[in-house]
């Protein structure tokens, strides 16, 4: 006789565990059950059935997996989330008293927690964590543009606006940054780091405000976690190219508004620690640390180890000598052996230029383009930009520096009769570009014509420089012959020179159009039914159906129909209703993309129009 199982002892009902159910093991509140699931990463499941993983019960509830409830467990944050709920308590029974001091007392040993494990934990190796840094980066620029308020504090705003700088001093020093997009959203930036394409999206410089029905507490615990993940991204990659982290912030620069302006790379000597005899077993006090600290944030080095610089646009260069890779042959084996690539042989193979395309050129911006976006695009390749004072303080040249080759202005272009001599010749040596010059370039990984892009010309189409999808419409292709035929078969009919043509080619088509269906098709569907069990009389009856509904369709795409509905004859219910559904979003994709083209067709008919 088998083992007897008791009802809910095994299976999903074991497997899965509810929401409330959960709570009630880990003795906390939901509000904190929600932020120790975001801080480890674990979220709901969705069981095969509900009913037995409910046990019986078919209320709507959420199911999670009963491992990770017990992992949860022995989590070190919610031992800190327990205290500081005792320690609400107290503090709250010591004011109500008025036992002041007390209440002092409290506040400064008020518990606190670290997110350091954490973040080892879920993130293995260092590449891992690049890889997940996207959505991180995203919701730190975000913050960095929201305003303080009861909901969202200063000092986390100032904070989320660091690290934005941080990230964008190391994009303009490694020349990482490959791809831009000016969409409706905001400003799409793709770079390549550690060899992973990071994505992120930055909002425009306009006024933000929180909305009243977003949980902000929910965005506060994710950003909890990604600047703790952030901060550990960026040492690693400050410390790979020889900087110090965190750049110091000149705050005099900082209230001025020179923005990244105001951090300073500094490159550490690696050389001095490591000739210092003894430097491992000498022990800093609290206080030196705090000197220590106090010096960087000031922008000074107490040692005199580091070198200052306000922009560092030349990678740093591996000071490692790399070993030849010397082939043996084997014994055993007469063949040739193959040469391996090294570090060496790799560094001379010779890169693309498009990492400093703006190397040779200066650019100035019009006080009407945005700075911070148009500065941290032209720095990252290489070229030399200024901005007028009414754009924040900060910039290496004025207006009338002679180097300045380029102007990117975004108004309407004005003539003006009293411009002296000199003012037109100055003007002559530079170019007014519109700003989506300097994307497109980028985009493209080189230098366009200036003439379309010229200050008040209608821009050519910014095109989204990320890979489409699929079967997606491509407004870069060119039309084939059959549709730029129809475009000026269509042209003339406007003008009315091929009226009776087009009759005779219509009424043509109309009698071609046949009424009944391919007797091969019909025959093959005939037998596949036969052998499927079909009854006669129910294909038949859908026989019928797909006759009257291929009226009105001609050729190869009726042939084509009947032989893809006569298919749907052997189809379930449930597989036919699954088949229909996918044909309707693959019939809506090429009606978008027939529109798309028809007004591509106009636009090309108005062209034509424009130059005759």
């Amino acid at each position: 006789m088998g083992r007897l199982r008791k009802k809910g002892k095994a299976g999903a009902a074991k497997a899965y565990m509810t929401r409330s159910t959960a709570v009630k093991k880990l003795q906390c509140s939901l509000a904190d059950f929600r932020r120790l699931c975001i801080l480890k990463g674990i979220f709901p499941r969705e069981p095969r059935n509900k009913k037995k993983a409910n046990k019986g019960s078919t209320a709507p509830t959420s199911f999670y997996y009963a491992k990770d409830i017990a992992y949860l467990l022995h989590e070190p944050v919610l031992n800190k989330l327990r205290d500081h709920k005792a320690f609400a308590k107290k503090i709250s029974r010591a004011l109500g008293r008025g036992e002041w001091s007390i209440a002092k007392h409290l506040e400064e040993q008020k518990p606190s927690y670290k997110l350091d494990h954490i973040i080892k934990e879920r993130y293995p190796t260092f590449i891992d964590a690049v890889r997940d840094i996207d959505d991180a980066l995203c919701m730190i620029f975000l913050f960095a543009s929201l305003p303080a308020n009861d909901r969202v504090s200063a000092a986390l705003v100032a904070n989320c606006s660091r690290l934005a700088a941080e990230w964008q001093l190391y994009i303009m020093h490694s020349r990482s940054l490959k791809k831009v997009f000016l969409s409706i959203k905001g400003i799409y930036y793709q770079a390549d780091v550690m060899d992973q394409n990071v994505t992120w999206l930055v909002p425009y410089q306009f006024t933000q405000n929180v909305p009243s029905d977003v949980d902000v507490r929910v965005m506060l615990t994710f950003l909890e976690l990604y600047q703790t993940l952030l901060g550990f991204v960026f040492f690693k990659l400050y410390t790979d190219a020889g900087l110090i982290y965190p750049p110091p912030l000149d705050t005099t620069r900082d209230e001025a508004g020179a923005g990244i302006g105001a951090f300073s790379l500094q490159v550490a000597d690696r050389k001095v620690a490591a000739l210092e005899p003894n430097n491992t077993a000498k022990k800093a006090s609290s206080k030196e640390v705090r000197q220590a600290i106090k010096s960087i944030a000031t922008g000074k080095s107490p040692t005199g180890r580091v070198e200052s610089m306000d922009v560092v646009d030349d990678p740093p260069k591996a000071t490692e000598v790399d070993e030849e890779f010397v082939p043996h042959p084997s014994a055993n084996d007469s063949s040739p052996t193959a040469s391996l690539p090294t570090l060496q042989s790799l560094s001379s193979v010779p890169r693309s230029n498009s990492s400093s395309l703006f190397s040779p050129y200066t650019f100035f911006l019009s006080r009407e383009v945005s700075r911070p976006v148009f500065e941290f695009l032209i720095r990252s390749f290489g070229g030399r930009v200024g901005w007028p004072v009414s754009s924040g303080s900060g910039s290496p040249f004025t207006e009338s520096d002679e180097s300045i080759t380029h102007v990117v202005i975004d108004r309407p272009a004005v003539t003006r009769n009293n411009e002296s001599c000199e003012g037109n010749e100055q003007k002559g040596k530079r170019k007014d570009v519109q700003p989506q010059w300097v994307v497109d370039c980028i985009n493209a990984g080189r230098i366009l014509l200036e003439d379309l892009y010229r200050q008040g010309a209608t821009l050519p189409p910014h095109l989204s420089p990320f890979d489409a999808k699929p079967g997606a419409y491509d407004p870069t292709a060119p039309l084939s012959e059959d549709e730029s035929g129809a475009s000026i078969h269509e042209e003339n009919e406007e003008v009315g020179g091929a009226e009776s043509e087009s009759e005779e080619v219509k009424g043509g088509t109309k009698e071609a159009v046949p009424v009944h269906v391919d007797a091969e098709s019909l025959r093959a569907a005939e037998l596949a039914a036969e052998v499927a069990g079909v009854e006669y009389d129910e294909f038949q009856t859908e026989v019928k159906k797909l006759q009257t509904t291929r009226r009105g369709v001609g050729g190869k795409t009726a042939k084509r129909c009947d032989e893809e509905d006569m298919s749907k004859v052997l189809l379930s219910n449930k597989k036919r209703k699954l088949y229909e559904r996918m044909k309707h979003s693959q019939r809506k994709q090429a009606a978008e993309h027939d529109a798309l083209k028809e007004k591509r067709k106009k636009i090309d008919r108005q062209k034509r129009q424009s130059a005759r």
